[in-house]
């Protein structure tokens, strides 16, 4: 989920190289718009170019418009004892800021473990 954005999404990981518990292991590269972190519906970040313009256009009532993810580096903290095709695992706590200023973050992971009595 996006602080900034107004629906969950499902971040995507290719599994070409990935462990596979269930679902491919992602890590802290896993960033691109899109392939790994698609839209949040619609963007309410007035720092975001098209809401700025859309809310300048609608004399500044606050318009929100498509929610295309602009990553601003790597997902933190990640795991570095962990490591999922060479870089630290991505873990339930990290956090993946937005250039727009929204901070997105996993609010219900892939994979959880599995304790065999």
């Amino acid at each position: 989920m996006c602080t900034g954005g107004a629906a969950p999404s499902a971040l995507n990981v290719l599994p070409a190289g990935r462990p596979l518990c269930g679902a491919p292991a992602a890590n802290i590269a896993d960033v691109a718009p899109i392939m790994n972190v698609p839209p949040f519906g619609v963007c309410r970040m007035p720092s975001n170019p098209a809401v700025a313009a859309a809310t300048a256009a609608a004399l500044g009532v606050l318009t929100p418009m498509p929610c295309v993810p602009v990553p601003a580096g790597t997902w933190t903290p990640g795991n570095p004892q962990v490591l999922v095709g060479g870089l630290p695992a991505l873990t339930s706590d990290a956090k993946l800021m937005c250039a727009w200023g929204g901070a997105i973050s996993v609010t219900m992971p892939g994979q959880f473990i599995a304790v065999v009595a």
